[in-house]
């Protein structure tokens, strides 16, 4: 009761100076997700016309989302995944955690994350490895080379330090597809950029070069005020997504969409997408906010949540993706 007393005076003030006021994002739509053997929808790409998922619970398989209907299909389509790259970087804790999801049916590599460059490759992310699998338009798959040097460097700034708390998204940007921004999830949350070096020789290795980690931040922050219970959480990041070379990351715990600059990993605005979320029929009795995957574009965002098998009021308990309308005067809109 003392917390959310805090949490109830601290949204009072929050308010007061003008810092609550992030405009609201429109619903458009809701799309549950039929056909997802795990469930736990976490991560959304579109490669040319076509949308694509994945789920934290299911190591040889992504999905295609046939989206015709308003219930969506989810169809699966089989990968070969290659051995793992060279177990490195991670901790004794992280290994055991692994171990033991792996025991319990779960996913051992975690996929967090999944995104395309120009070529309509797809690359997904492995939480657990801190890895990135390459798939080719024609299902050709290989784990990108990453320095060992990465991890090290990004827990230096104090991310990816946890187990089950290391990134969780992904986008391909840059001059042949040649940089990648990883959103690290919590316990400090932040924005990572690792770099090939396009020169003669090639080198297909990607490096974290000095300035690589370009935010690193941690602390509470209060949930929305229609979060059931609301009180301070963890500050987290669960998605990246890329549009218009701005950088925009889904902060789940505050049911926000945070528009970034590239350069520097700077905020410049916000959009809440808690009212529309969180009206009664939509909640699920989690302490937490579940929404794992977003995609931007310029008439709007595309927001998935990973329910966790947890069924929400209204009895819905499958994967959902809901559609949300562009920001009036669209998403570059001045602070």
């Amino acid at each position: 009761m003392k917390l959310n007393l805090f949490t109830a005076v601290f949204l009072l003030v929050w308010s007061s100076v003008g810092l609550a006021a992030d405009p609201e994002l429109r619903m458009l739509s809701e799309h549950p997700v039929d056909g997802m053997r795990g469930g736990n929808l976490s991560g959304l790409a579109k490669c040319g016309g076509d949308l694509w998922t994945i789920s934290d619970r299911d190591d040889d398989q992504i999905y295609k989302l046939d989206t015709r209907a308003t219930e969506w299909k989810a169809e699966a389509v089989l990968i070969d995944i290659p051995p793992v790259p060279q177990d490195s970087g991670r901790t004794l804790a992280m290994k055991t955690q692994s171990f033991f999801r792996s025991l319990v049916g779960n996913g051992a590599l975690d996929f967090e994350g999944i995104t395309c460059d120009s070529g309509q490759n797809r690359y997904i992310l492995s939480e657990t490895y801190s890895a990135i699998l390459k798939i080719s338009p024609t299902g050709g798959t290989a784990w990108l080379p990453i320095s060992s040097r990465m991890l090290t460097t990004v827990r230096d700034a104090g991310l990816a330090t946890h187990a089950n708390a290391l990134f969780e998204g992904l986008v391909v940007t840059g001059l042949l597809g040649s940089e990648i921004w990883l959103a690290g999830e919590r316990q400090k949350r932040g924005l990572v950029k690792i770099k090939r070096r396009l020169a003669v020789p090639v080198d297909y290795t990607w490096y974290c070069f000095i300035g690589c980690v370009l935010m690193a931040e941690e602390g509470l922050a209060p949930q929305p005020p229609q979060f059931p219970g609301s009180r301070l959480v963890e500050r987290d990041f669960s998605d990246i997504a890329l549009f218009n070379k701005k950088l925009f990351l889904l902060d789940r715990n505050a049911f926000k969409v945070c528009r970034h600059e590239m350069l520097t990993g700077q905020q410049e605005r916000c959009w809440s997408f808690a009212a529309d979320a969180l009206v009664p029929h939509r909640q699920y009795s989690s302490r937490h906010g579940l929404t794992e995957a977003l995609l931007v574009d310029a008439d709007g965002a595309w927001i998935g949540v990973d329910n966790n098998f947890a069924t929400r009021a209204d009895g819905e308990s499958r994967p959902v993706v809901w559609r949300f309308a562009a920001p009036e005067g669209g998403w570059d809109g001045n602070p």
